[in-house]
């Protein structure tokens, strides 16, 4: 009897697949891994990781006093391991696994299943491990961005219970509403790389956590000048260098998009600086090196929930009014209201990433997001969809409350068990000596 060669190849593919083994030939719908991809998202995940350390380690101890130096960056070194191990065991899974509409599962709990193999539906073209660690620097750098408000006056042991509690609990779920499948980025929430997720996030819960522990000992007539700008400087550039990861990156692909999110990325950077300088330059008299490194990292902020979605003239409003506001914020509103935010998180992240996200409404373009799963594109207000605006609001407003709330309650329950702030004793002999039992020579 003959046996036609059509019959005889879709036998073996049956044996095959009874034994596990599925010709290339016939896994059509087999994820196929991207080299090119890969190689970006492992040089984005590195890009990303340097921004915490040594970007905002760096940053973040040239602005605060000598005496407190060695503890800003162990706080940075120290969030960095633990929200490492904390993302392992559940924050991944959690973040963008399932479909729930508030939270994730635990599905993959302890990263059970990640495998060489391993391919997340979020990002079809890349090893899940690749993604996974990703997803986990976005994690680190926000936790750790919130201790620039607390800076000289937090114990160190309730830092660490507060970032654990608060990366579950805030983070995790709003990573999960507007990245990971749930309600905001259903309703249309425009957030490519993070003012909601990261930048207002951390920046509300630095103000709370500022209002809640209080103003530092001999806060509006004691010297607090910077200790070393030249760290902060380099940390600023590092901020920079390392965001190009965070924003282009964030495509999760080595294509067009990407490329158009650095470039935008450069451009509202620059922009902001620039406006920041000159803003404080007629307010002050002189342009500072403080100024001008606040007012890149401002631009930074600004433009990361829109890299992905707008044009090079877009990005370049988005950053001039990003220093000018932030610039404004950081000074003015903050002797307005009086708060004591040591390193202007608040005024710098949560008011840039919601002078972005708005922004991001207003200058999206169709025609740069159009996707599979979007074949329309992301219009905004110019191209448009005025609607998209008041989208931007309805999340910018989720996020404010809910990161709001919850970071209080989680404050002020550690408060009561075991305190948050540092003695008086400790805070005047800093807190490098009193907490860790170092000093800088």
């Amino acid at each position: 009897m003959k046996i036609s060669v059509r019959w005889l190849v879709l036998a073996l593919a049956g044996a095959a697949a009874l034994m596990g083994v599925v010709p290339e030939a016939f896994a059509a719908d087999a994820p196929k891994l991207d080299t090119g991809d890969t190689a970006w998202m492992l040089v984005s995940t590195a890009l990303v990781l340097m921004m915490t350390i040594p970007g905002v380690a760096l940053f973040y101890a040239g602005m605060v006093r000598k005496k407190n130096v060695l503890a800003t960056m162990m706080q940075s070194f120290a969030i960095t391991c633990l929200v490492t191990v904390l993302w392992m065991i559940a924050g991944y899974s959690l973040a963008f696994t399932g479909d729930g509409a508030y939270i994730g599962t635990l599905s993959q709990f302890f990263l059970k299943g990640l495998a060489l193999d391993s391919v997340s539906d979020l990002a079809k073209t890349i090893p899940e491990g690749v993604y996974m660690t990703f997803q986990m620097t976005f994690a680190i750098i926000t936790c750790a961005l919130i201790t620039g408000a607390v800076a000289d006056r937090m114990k160190f042991s309730a830092l660490l219970w507060f970032i654990t509690f608060w990366l579950f609990l805030v983070y995790v779920p709003v990573a999960h509403w507007v990245w990971g499948g749930g309600f905001l980025g259903a309703a249309g929430v425009l957030d490519y790389a993070g003012g909601t997720v990261v930048h207002i996030n951390a920046g509300i819960a630095g103000l709370v956590a500022a209002l809640v522990l209080g103003k530092r000992k001999g806060y509006g007539h004691d010297n607090f000048s910077p200790y070393n700008l030249t760290l902060a400087v380099i940390g600023a550039a590092l901020l920079w260098v390392g965001w190009f990861g965070f924003n282009a990156g964030s495509a999760v692909a080595a294509d067009a998009r990407a490329g158009l999110a650095m470039a935008v990325t450069q451009i509202a950077t620059a922009a902001a600086a620039l406006s920041w300088m000159f803003a404080e330059w007629m307010a002050r008299g002189k342009p500072s090196v403080l100024g001008i490194i606040s007012g890149a990292v401002a631009g930074l902020v600004a433009i990361t929930p829109a890299s992905g979605f707008v044009l090079p003239g877009g990005a370049l409003v988005i950053g001039i009014v990003a220093g000018v506001v932030c610039f404004w914020a950081s000074t003015s509103l903050k002797r307005m209201i009086g708060y004591d935010d040591s390193l202007d998180v608040f005024g710098v992240h949560a008011v840039g990433g919601i002078t972005g996200a708005i922004l991001t409404g207003v200058f999206a373009v169709g025609a740069i997001s159009v996707s599979a799963t979007s074949p329309e594109g992301s219009s905004g207000l110019l191209d448009g969809n005025p609607g998209q605006v008041m989208t931007q609001l309805y999340g910018i407003a989720v996020t404010i409350i809910y990161c709001g709330i919850v970071s209080f309650v989680i404050l002020k329950v550690l408060d009561v068990i075991m305190g948050l702030r540092v003695g008086e004793e400790a805070e005047r002999d800093g807190l490098d000596l009193a907490l860790h039992g170092e000093t800088i020579q």
